[in-house]
């Protein structure tokens, strides 16, 4: 109960952390003389009061703006291989979380078997299932409004969640080498939990997500914050 709530405490910190960096990086100023040449511009016409135009960065201009060695080629990455750079994202959004969550919180030694099986859960089914759940998402309820973003968050949370969290603990168990009753057993009585803890932190995450994230950046976001979470997961799906 008390790592359960160190790991609370640290990922509302973090997620916090992750949403001003993000926020930061995704609507940082771009000069207008640079951006119609390497990003394309769009001029949206606000009304307060008088109409008046002003210069926009297109979405996700600012992200792909970022030079820090090695973003570009990541970059090209989503464009060329999106399935295979998505699930090694995912992959090391996996293993830092578990390694964060037995380095800081946990008192035991560290289990290396662990952190496999958990890496290679964010490898062969977070990345993989994100990257074609959130394309089917997109198309299904395109826009950026208030009405599409808010559709995207509650059927996240209340279909996707769910689903996400229970393949999860079944993942684990049969890794383990668990039963279908243990497994079961197990579902039962954490999934709620789990669903939980993802609605204190999720809906604000994916509202920002859907609203001003491009589809191909959404694993990445979400993995930044997944590293928080998944302190939580790591602790929650192996207690």
């Amino acid at each position: 109960f008390f790592q359960v709530q160190q790991a609370k405490i640290m990922l509302k910190r973090l997620v916090l952390s992750c949403l001003l960096l993000t926020s930061v990086t995704a609507f940082a100023p771009v000069r207008p003389s640079l951006t119609s040449q390497a990003f394309g511009v769009k001029e949206v016409k606000e009304h307060v009061g008088q109409a008046w135009q002003v210069d926009m960065v297109s979405r996700g201009g600012a992200l792909n703006a970022i030079t820090v060695p090695g973003w570009a080629a990541y970059t090209r990455s989503l464009e060329e291989k999106p399935l295979t750079s998505k699930a090694l994202t995912s992959l090391v959004g996996w293993a830092l979380g578990d390694i964060l969550a037995q380095v800081f919180i946990e008192t035991s030694p560290f289990n290396y078997s662990r952190l496999v099986r958990l890496s290679a859960f964010g490898l062969l089914y977070h990345g993989p299932s994100g990257h074609y759940f959130y394309n089917w998402l997109d198309s299904k309820v395109p826009g950026t409004g208030f009405k599409q973003v808010m559709s995207k968050v509650a059927f996240d949370q209340v279909v996707w969640c769910p689903i996400f969290m229970s393949v999860f603990f079944t993942y684990l168990g049969l890794v383990n080498g668990d039963g279908l009753k243990v497994i079961g057993s197990k579902i039962s009585a954490d999934l709620l939990g789990a669903c939980k803890g993802s609605w204190k932190v999720w809906p604000l995450v994916h509202a920002v997500n859907f609203r001003f994230i491009p589809n191909k950046f959404r694993l990445f976001y979400i993995n930044t914050v997944q590293i928080a979470f998944n302190i939580f997961l790591s602790i929650i799906g192996t207690k």
